[in-house]
């Protein structure tokens, strides 16, 4: 898996790096098959009240792109908000890789009958 983290208008300090890793080992346990992550770490200094901070994700992984957003005053709670709708959407789509290898009703032989459940 190839992790890439990139800011803009931001020096990515060893922190943050880490903070970034240690954050993506959630997404990572659920769902191993990701092929390459990249991270962009961004400050938009609009005016000196409104700073804003966002992190956007792009998560490849076997079949799918995947692709979120997320803003917010703080970065590491930009990251974390982040990392919380990341971790839903491979969740969602690990449900829907498994839930799809079942066989279709219309292949299901007349004659079956389930096993009796006790």
């Amino acid at each position: 898996m190839n992790l890439t983290i990139s800011g803009h208008h931001l020096e990515v300090t060893p922190a943050i790096r880490e903070y970034v890793q240690n954050k993506l080992e959630r997404v990572k346990r659920h769902f191993d098959q990701v092929i390459d992550i990249a991270v962009i770490l961004t400050v938009d200094n609009l005016t000196e009240k409104e700073k804003r901070q966002k992190a956007e994700i792009n998560l490849r992984m076997s079949g799918k792109t995947v692709y979120v957003e997320s803003l917010s005053q703080d970065l590491y709670a930009a990251i974390d908000t982040l990392i919380d709708k990341l971790d839903r959407q491979v969740m969602k789509y690990k449900s829907k890789v498994q839930e799809h290898g079942h066989d279709a009703i219309k292949h299901i032989p007349d004659n079956y009958e389930p096993a009796p459940t006790a």
